[in-house]
């Protein structure tokens, strides 16, 4: 049977109601494609050149970007840093008053933002609304919070917060982000993702400028921008979410600075499997972890088996692999009506046909090396409309014993492709899971409870589940990370709110040239 598109879902129709409930933000077509304003000076401007932006769910051109050049960023921080000084003025009972009616809007145009995120990042519906949500959820607790939180005294930083964060999650990151930073007193500058989430973001920001909070929102490439949107003097902090290459780079630029940071890199998440028997448990565990395949900071790309265990694990583990779904997120049958469910995938396309090459090539070096290729999923069979590209599309892989040498041993894929190493002592456990010198979280499956509470204290990982996963966390759970996955202050519930105000008598937790200081986690 043909697929076709939900009803009311295709881009043109989703792309129209963007454009009617923000006007302001959007600009003349460029090639017959609409442009996005850029947020500067307090008000979206058609500044910077256009640049066409595609859909990783068909490749098609859904949007063109104007990109900034460092003069126009300039001035846009500059404005920023003079807005930053009157927000820091007001009182926090009308700061919490515009945050709410901020959120009052994005929430009466929920469905709308989380359709762009399902087009213009590939998250299936109920993953995309999941985003949109926990963005929402999660600023309406630190509302409540927020007298508390500034109660000893805290004020805002000297200058606006610069947040730059990669495309994957643009509500329940970055707009989360810079509400609360507003919260507490602190002008944002937000730098759009070059790879998507532009929309969606440019629509939230609109919102956001409506309830009359001073948000910045740029466009441009990060090369371009970086020297401004972190090293100029007028910013307070600089918030970044991404990979270590970008993030290493920001770190080098700050250096010489004593300038507030807050730098969230990818690590090589490990689950270590030892002494354990709780299969059907695990089983429900793994399933969840493909979730917007493995396109996360806190997945886990990497198992860490005990020889024994591993026929067991691999009894549990390939069928549950097996099973993911995967396809076009907005195909659905003939008998489909409106008001239906939208497809339940578990991911959709990768960010992009880049990407995905670039994942195919990773695993075709690993199994060239000497990887044994346990499982190769095929697109044959998913969901996909008739013609439509699918070069964006990659069905899971999972690799037995990567070579040392190879890319897939060390670094995260940002994708569904899982690595199995197998050991034969608890040191080669550890030693394993710490390959990739510091990450995000970390997991243990141990019948011994006792046995795994020993075990994670030498894990290099800010938080370790003991026969369960371990998430960035909402509301007051804190998050950060070791080694070089994190530079700089930590956040999550007091610690967000401290990472950008200054005050109160003890010191921020985090990985700071001259000390490391770690929260209960």
């Amino acid at each position: 049977m043909a697929l076709r598109l939900a009803e009311g879902t295709a881009w043109s129709d989703v792309l129209a109601r963007a454009v009617t409930a923000t006007p302001e933000a959007f600009g003349a077509e460029v090639d017959g494609i609409t442009t996005l304003h850029n947020l500067v000076e307090g008000d979206w401007r058609a500044v910077g050149q256009p640049a066409p932006v595609r859909t990783p769910v068909d490749n098609t051109v859904v949007i063109n970007l104007r990109r900034l050049d460092a003069d126009a960023a300039r001035a846009a921080v500059t404005h920023a840093a003079a807005a930053h000084r009157a927000w820091a003025q007001t009182p926090l009972a009308e700061r919490k008053a515009r945050v709410a009616d901020a959120l009052d809007s994005l929430t009466a145009h929920r469905d709308l933002l989380a359709l762009l995120l399902v087009w213009e990042i590939g998250k299936p519906w109920r993953l995309a609304c999941a985003d949109v949500d926990r963005a929402l959820d999660g600023v309406h607790w630190y509302a409540d919070e927020i007298d508390r939180m500034l109660a000893d005294g805290r004020e805002p930083l000297p200058g606006p917060v610069s947040n730059i964060a990669s495309w994957n999650y643009p509500m329940s990151v970055l707009v989360h982000a810079e509400l609360v930073q507003l919260l507490a007193g602190n002008a944002v500058i937000a730098k759009t993702p070059s790879q998507g989430g532009a929309v969606c973001l440019t629509v939230a920001h609109a919102l956001m400028r409506r309830a009359g909070l001073p948000a910045t929102l740029v466009s441009g490439s990060g090369e371009e921008l970086s020297e401004v949107l972190v090293r100029a003097p007028e910013i307070g902090a600089v918030a970044f979410v991404g990979g270590r290459s970008n993030g290493g780079k920001v770190a080098a630029a700050l250096l010489d600075s004593d300038k507030r940071h807050f730098i969230e890199q990818e690590g090589l998440n490990a689950w270590g499997i030892w002494n354990f028997s709780q299969w059907d448990l695990l089983a429900t565990h793994l399933k969840k972890g493909f979730e917007y395949g493995k396109q996360r900071c806190t997945a886990y790309p990497r198992f860490v088996v005990q020889r024994d265990l591993v026929d067991e694990f691999l009894d549990m583990y390939l069928p549950v692999v097996r099973s993911v779904r995967f396809g076009h997120p907005l195909a659905v049958g003939d008998d489909w009506t409106a008001g239906d469910p939208l497809p339940e995938l578990d991911f959709g396309p990768l960010i992009s046909a880049a990407k995905a090459d670039e994942l195919h090539r990773k695993v075709d070096e690993a199994v060239r090396g000497g990887a044994v290729p346990l499982h190769r999923g095929k697109l044959t069979g998913a969901p996909f409309l008739p013609g439509q590209d699918t070069s964006a599309y990659v069905a899971p892989s999972v690799l037995l014993a990567p070579p040392g040498r190879s890319r897939l041993m060390h670094a995260e894929p940002f994708g569904p492709v899982d690595t199995i190493v197998v050991v034969d002592t608890t040191d080669e456990l550890l030693a394993a899971m710490n390959a990739s010198n510091g990450a995000l979280v970390a997991s243990l499956a141990c019948d011994d409870t006792d046995e795994a509470s020993k075990l994670a204290v030498d894990l290099q990982a800010f938080k370790v589940g003991i026969n369960k996963p371990r998430s960035r966390g909402d509301r007051d759970e804190p998050f950060g990370g070791r080694g070089a996955s994190w530079k700089g202050a930590f956040v999550g519930g007091d610690l967000l709110v401290h990472a950008v105000t200054v005050g109160g008598d003890s010191r921020l937790y985090g990985n700071f040239p001259d000390y490391n200081s770690y929260p209960t986690t």
